[in-house]
């Protein structure tokens, strides 16, 4: 699992950022090249709501997962079967457009002699939303980083999400949802449990 985080790696640091200035800047320039003026009164604030909303929409690359995984529960009176926490709404931005990705995720794992928060599945899913993203990688990550900390005996990640960039642009399918999974442990070599993952989470949906 190791070598699964590396292959996402860190983002460059606060060190590398522009100045706050610099993406102000940045966001005239669009909206001269979109054809508007940044100067007329509507959009004289603009470029600093923009840069605002922009550091905390990509908040994600200031946070690390391992951060938030970190503390773990053992008192858990030798419960060992499937702990799914399901439908963690998400808003992320499509990598290659800058559009919105909004859909939820569904998280589960096998808990081997220790368990997490159950908040800190959804703030983990927070964090690679909150980044420029595919959602194939964000799937494989949300898995990763709970396999790696928690070490469980399997862990089942689910995303269901509707990409703007295909709604709003190109073909323009509106509505049209992505599915993906990734399975790791137990859940991936044991079809019955991905079956179970699966009956969990069509109950009470």
């Amino acid at each position: 699992m190791d070598a699964i985080i590396k292959s996402f790696p860190a983002p460059s640091g606060v060190d590398d950022r522009p100045t706050q200035k610099e993406a102000e800047d940045a966001v005239r320039v669009l909206l001269r090249w979109a054809g508007e003026d940044p100067d007329r009164e509507g959009l004289r604030d603009t470029p600093a709501r923009v840069a605002k909303s922009y550091r905390e929409l990509f908040s994600g690359y200031d946070l690390a997962a391992e951060d938030v995984l970190g503390r773990t529960f053992e008192e858990v009176s030798g419960y060992d079967d499937m702990v799914l926490v399901k439908d963690i709404p998400f808003f992320s931005h499509c990598e290659h457009h800058m559009v919105p990705i909004i859909g939820h995720a569904h998280v589960a794992y096998l808990p081997q002699g220790r368990v997490l928060g159950l908040s800190k599945i959804a703030r983990v899913v927070d964090i690679f939303g909150r980044r420029l993203q595919t959602q194939e990688s964000m799937t494989a990550q949300i898995a990763a980083a709970i396999d790696d900390t928690l070490r469980p005996r399997g862990v089942a990640v689910m995303i269901e999400a509707e990409h703007l960039c295909m709604a709003m642009r190109g073909v323009q399918k509106q509505g049209a949802t992505t599915l993906t999974t990734t399975f790791t442990g137990v859940f991936k070599s044991d079809p019955a449990e991905q079956a179970r993952f699966m009956t969990f989470l069509r109950t009470q949906r």
